[in-house]
């Protein structure tokens, strides 16, 4: 059986461990099925982000026998433009019908070449908002580590290359070769398209208008059983008017920032101590334990429990 052509395209400044995850699952781990070969725009040494520097197999012209096309992340990708040979290389491998994907900010340079457009797709969740801002023409989900379709796929930030790459071995070989490579590389294997990512939450910003100090009271109030009813109130305004002036500034519902921040504290709690579930809960603001759980696998498709153990490497 002819071995499935995988081309990892590597960018000035790119970074270290995107790169180095496709060429060790699919060059080392799965070689027997990969040829797997990296190019850069003129076939010459690249910078890579950090220090040091890569020499690729050549230039871009190993795209044209391409089944699937790695675009690994690299520095400075919101606001660098690409040379156009890479550009124009990129949607003719598109149009031929070669398999595109992305790892990390990568996603920009699919971005770029009109790869994206129509789609929903994923990023490092830090870079999200200028995806989205930059390329109307695609809808951004922050929370997925991977996002696509069967022949454009995107990953979230950093190790999220290796559930993209997982699920790449689990399309083509099925899932006993992921399995098998997964517990090579000591990784535990799990849907990537229903994992989320660990999304930072945002410090609310502080400030004297009155829906700033309403987020900052809901945020020291989270244990108590809060109603927007209640808080417009507390502010000495209509819910009416607290819901619209409060989705103006923060682009959510209050409902909806609410449930995020509660989220939030739950995966603090979680992470950081021992406290019970039951415990959690309470002091997140979620009442009881079941009502967390349900909550929180809606929000993250894992359990409370499970986040927990993803983080447990971490603590004493």
């Amino acid at each position: 059986m002819a071995r499935h052509r995988m081309v990892v395209i590597l960018l000035e400044d790119v970074l270290p461990l995107d790169y180095a995850i496709p060429v060790h699952v699919f060059g080392r781990e799965a070689s027997e099925a990969y040829d797997l070969v990296t190019v850069s725009v003129g076939g010459g040494a690249v910078p890579v982000a950090g220090g040091t520097t890569v020499v690729p197999d050549g230039g871009l012209e190993l795209l044209r026998k391409a089944a699937t096309v790695v675009v690994p992340g690299y520095a400075d990708a919101v606001d660098r433009e690409l040379p156009g040979s890479l550009v124009r290389a990129l949607a003719a491998a598109h149009r031929r019908g070669v398999r595109m994907v992305s790892i990390c900010s990568g996603a920009f340079a699919l971005a770029r070449a009109g790869v994206l457009d129509g789609l929903t797709v994923t990023t490092h969740w830090s870079l999200c908002a200028d995806l989205a801002e930059r390329f109307p023409a695609l809808t951004v989900d922050q929370s997925v580590l991977v996002a696509g379709t069967g022949t454009v796929l995107t990953s979230g930030g950093v190790t999220a290359g290796v559930d993209l790459c997982l699920h790449l071995l689990h399309a083509d070989l099925g899932p006993a070769a992921a399995r098998h490579v997964a517990r090579r590389i000591v990784m535990a294997p799990r849907p990537a398209d229903g994992q989320r990512q660990f999304v930072e939450k945002s410090v609310v910003p502080p400030g004297d208008d009155v829906i700033a100090q309403a987020q900052q009271w809901m945020l020291v109030s989270l244990e108590q059983d809060l109603s927007v009813k209640d808080v417009a109130a507390r502010f000495a305004m209509s819910e009416r008017t607290f819901h619209r002036r409060f989705r103006q500034r923060t682009g959510l519902p209050p409902v909806t920032w609410l449930r995020d921040q509660r989220i939030a504290r739950a995966k603090e709690l979680l992470e950081g101590s021992d406290l019970s579930v039951a415990e959690v809960a309470r002091r997140a603001g979620f009442g009881t334990a079941a009502n967390l759980r349900v909550q929180f696998r809606r929000a993250t498709n894992v359990s409370p429990r499970e986040h927990r153990k993803s983080f447990a490497f971490g603590r004493a």
